[in-house]
């Protein structure tokens, strides 16, 4: 039962989020517009909770929690419901949405997936001011036999970095599989930049391959189905100095660069781990790159006692980087952009039947992942609502109607021709569109209780 509970508020909390969002964007560019908002409410159906401000604005809550609306006053609207001009003022019937020049009504329309797009800047930027950068590589492991080459003389070296694919540069190891799933049904060469131990210079090779990614447990793992096995190591870079410990004593300070210890060559931060442990109360020549700078360090190594009563060397040290504000902002910016171009292609793909639909997720899936989130701490639960932001946002843009993007390739047409579609037509549209997403909302909870199955 508790966890039922944790799994319904979680679900409601970040779906309220969300939405609240959302529409506020709408609602504060309609504000700025001089449009009259008649209803801003929170979910749909029955409203159970109402409460008006000074504009005349109905703040709701209603019963069922997917989704919520901004509901402005049209000319339209006054048409049908005449009697709706008894409690608006002659300001409020002058500024209808539709009387507003296009490139207002358009910022209106765009302003509920921008607050979205907003958010997700917002919540990545916290997460990463927050939590240490791990300066992490991809460290290629083990290869298959099976992996045909576009070149007799290229080859893939065990420990070999995995730098850019398709000369799209990778910065973090978890883009490595969001770029190769972009590739999903693609025939030809996916290029590898890679960046070798022994050599300087990058080395690119070429893997060939015939309708990558075709099923939905491919597209798990497309490194695996690519040929690779691949590891995640950091790269031997000083975080945090311990204060006390026989880093600081030595004089090692944040952000410098292990290249040797002694004469071992270090790649790694596990390299230094391996050297330190096996050297208690020793003191080792540390090779530092500091500033653009080469020094050398004479490092007096602590020690500890281990359960079994055998001593091991410390240095005191923690790998991992933090980030600056303006360094937080900038990944928030690229991550959310990042992001929102894979989210586009994915749909793609979905559409080309190149990727399985059976990874959209309905209400019942996006609970179970606000409750699997939540339950795993606050940062998890926070990344989760930022994806589903862009999700939300991306969806939005879509040019089908009843949604944002709708409006907007309407506007545009009306642009395009002066004057907007018959109304005759526009009902055809708004219907079509809207059965359309119904038909997609009843598909995303069929997938999710299939599941279960």
């Amino acid at each position: 039962m508790i966890t039922f509970i944790i799994y319904l508020l979680s679900f409601m909390a970040l779906l309220g989020v969300l939405v609240t969002i959302h529409e506020y964007g709408h609602f504060i560019v309609a504000r700025l517009c001089k449009v009259h908002v008649q209803r801003f409410s929170l979910g749909m159906g029955p409203v159970v909770y109402t409460k008006m401000d000074k504009h005349g604005t109905e703040f709701a809550l209603s019963l069922l929690p997917l989704g919520g609306y901004v509901s402005m006053i049209t000319n339209k609207l006054i048409e049908v419901e005449p009697e709706i001009r008894n409690s608006l003022s002659e300001e409020q019937i002058k500024n209808t949405f539709d009387s507003k020049p296009k490139w207002q009504r358009a910022s209106i329309m765009f302003a509920g997936p921008l607050a979205n797009f907003l958010l997700s800047i917002f919540i990545f930027s916290i997460i990463f001011l927050n939590t240490p950068d791990p300066q992490a590589v991809s460290v290629i492991k083990e290869q298959s036999s099976s992996i045909v080459f576009k070149d007799t003389n290229e080859f893939i070296v065990s420990g070999d970095q995995i730098k850019s694919i398709n000369s799209v540069e990778i910065n973090d190891p978890k883009d490595i599989n969001l770029e190769l799933l972009s590739y999903a049904g693609y025939s030809g060469y996916i290029d590898l930049g890679l960046q070798r131990n022994d050599i300087s210079d990058p080395v690119n090779v070429s893997i060939k391959v015939n309708d990558y990614l075709p099923t939905s447990e491919s597209q798990a793992n497309p490194l695996g189905y690519l040929g690779l096995t691949v590891e995640n190591k950091m790269r031997p870079i000083v975080g945090q100095v311990l204060s006390g410990g026989a880093a600081e004593l030595s004089g090692l300070k944040p952000n410098d660069i292990v290249t040797k210890i002694d004469n071992k060559k270090i790649l790694f931060a596990g390299d230094i781990r391996e050297v330190v442990s096996s050297i208690p109360n020793s003191t080792a020549l540390f090779s530092i790159q500091r500033n653009n700078e080469l020094i050398q360090i004479p490092v007096k190594v602590g020690s500890l006692t281990n359960e079994e009563g055998l001593e091991y060397g410390v240095l005191g040290i923690a790998f991992g980087t933090s980030r600056t504000f303006i360094q937080s902002i900038s990944k928030g910016i690229f991550e959310t952009y990042n992001l929102s171009k894979k989210t586009l292609q994915f749909i793609g793909k979905m559409l080309t039947g190149n990727m399985g639909t059976e990874n959209l997720s309905g209400p019942i899936g996006i609970a179970e992942m606000a409750g699997n989130t939540a339950q795993a701490g606050l940062l998890p639960f926070m990344y989760l609502m930022a994806l589903l932001s862009i999700s939300l946002a991306v969806l939005n843009l879509l040019p089908i109607p009843v949604l944002d993007g709708g409006q907007l390739t309407l506007l545009g047409i009306e642009a395009l021709r002066g004057k907007p579609l018959s109304e005759k037509v526009e009902n055809y549209i708004y219907s079509g569109g809207a059965i359309l997403v119904g038909m997609l909302m009843i598909f995303a909870v069929f997938n999710d209780v299939s599941r279960f199955f």
